[in-house]
């Protein structure tokens, strides 16, 4: 097939999702087309069967604001006539299936698009009552929807009554690639006196809970030799930088700042702490259970769907801060239980969610939207 992936470029879950599955599917022999305003941060290395294009912006001083979603629609008309594409999957509802609507129709129907729900644009985003009637149509009008999370689906039909199918197809990892590999070097850099490592890995947004995580990490330092990995960067990270020196924790937490590679500091990582109060899937708890590492988490949204609570991990509820460093604590101090549950971690993301299981759903799932839309034209 040639097939269209409309995303972010940047750090975000939807970004990288789109991205590696444009790369898994490439690695199937299907032509891939990226179309984006910048080069996808994960589109790393060369295949011949993976192209890039850029939506070109134009700035008019008529328009006070930048008309991406006409541009991309624009795009999309291009990529797809002169390409020759079979079908355009969109990441993330606001625009980009919007855009895909717009396209199909100026193509007279001759456009299968998907759209996959990846959380903000409906649980956030969509919610604004702006954009409501906008993404109801949009949703109820792509020949194809996957949501990434059962909890996201629930939520996307009960917000926006929507009766049209929603498919679930959750979030995946390369478990080849993301695997616990030696990590002498990296904890004797981080943690030169055998301490323990907990790691967090977010892009800083209020509805990610960092400071509870630093407030968690302030009780597990009481009993635990330990140190703090923050890994990811957004608005947040300034107030968490002095929540972390009016707590006396500066010598013991590292803000490290977006990072590309992750494997290396997830092999040496013991414990990952997870606190958010959104969460519609949680790809980097599933990256860090790729690697072994057990999570603590809060209960919402799709993280009880992918870890277990006592198997894989710690299940608490949001903002319970001391629940939380508890958990952590069992599994910090105790290695025999800590290994077990690295294990079983390793054993769900392996069974449940590694990049070629879910990758052919999504190709059965194409096929299946494709022979809809030609039935319909």
């Amino acid at each position: 097939m040639k097939i269209g992936i409309v995303c972010y470029p940047t750090y975000g879950g939807s970004g990288v999702v789109a991205t590696e599955l444009g790369k898994a599917l490439a690695g199937y022999g299907h032509e891939v087309h990226f179309i984006s305003y910048a080069m996808p941060m994960r589109l790393d290395g060369f295949s011949g069967n993976v192209l890039f294009h850029e939506v070109e912006m134009a700035n008019y001083p008529l328009f006070e604001f930048p008309l991406y979603t006409s541009a991309l629609a624009s795009k999309i008309v291009e990529v797809t006539k002169f390409e020759k594409l079979d079908l355009v999957h969109v990441h993330y509802a606001i625009p980009h299936a919007i855009s895909a609507h717009l396209a199909r129709d100026i193509l007279k129907g001759k456009l299968c698009f998907i759209t996959t729900l990846h959380g903000t644009d409906i649980t956030l985003v969509g919610l604004e009552p702006s954009f409501l009637p906008l993404i109801k149509f949009t949703i109820e009008n792509s020949d194809g929807v996957t949501a990434v999370s059962r909890f996201l689906r629930e939520k996307t039909m009960t917000n926006y009554g929507i009766e049209k199918d929603i498919r679930v197809i959750p979030n995946f990892v390369d478990t080849e690639k993301y695997r616990r590999f030696p990590s002498g070097e990296v904890r004797a850099r981080f943690a030169p006196e055998g301490e323990k490592i907990v790691v967090h890995i977010s892009n800083f947004r209020l509805v990610k809970r960092v400071p509870d995580a630093i407030q968690a990490f302030a009780r597990i330092r009481q009993k635990i030799p330990a140190k703090f990995l923050l890994v990811g960067d957004g608005p947040e990270r300034s107030a968490c930088e002095i929540l972390t020196r009016e707590l006396g924790l500066q010598d013991h937490v590292r803000f490290l700042g977006k990072q590309v590679e992750l494997v290396p500091l997830l092999s040496a990582s013991d414990l990952m702490i997870m606190p958010s109060q959104s969460e519609s899937f949680g790809l980097s708890a599933l990256e860090a259970m790729a690697c072994g590492v057990p999570v603590v988490s809060s209960s919402v949204g799709g993280l009880p769907e992918l870890q277990v609570h006592g198997e894989t991990g710690f299940i608490a509820e949001i903002g319970d801060v001391d629940r939380m460093a508890r958990y952590a604590i069992d599994l910090l101090a105790n290695d025999t239980k800590r290994a077990v549950f690295s294990q079983a971690c390793r054993k769900r993301a392996v069974e449940h969610f590694d990049v070629h299981t879910i990758v052919r759903q999504y190709e059965g799932y194409y096929e299946e939207c494709l022979s809809g839309a030609r039935a319909v034209s």
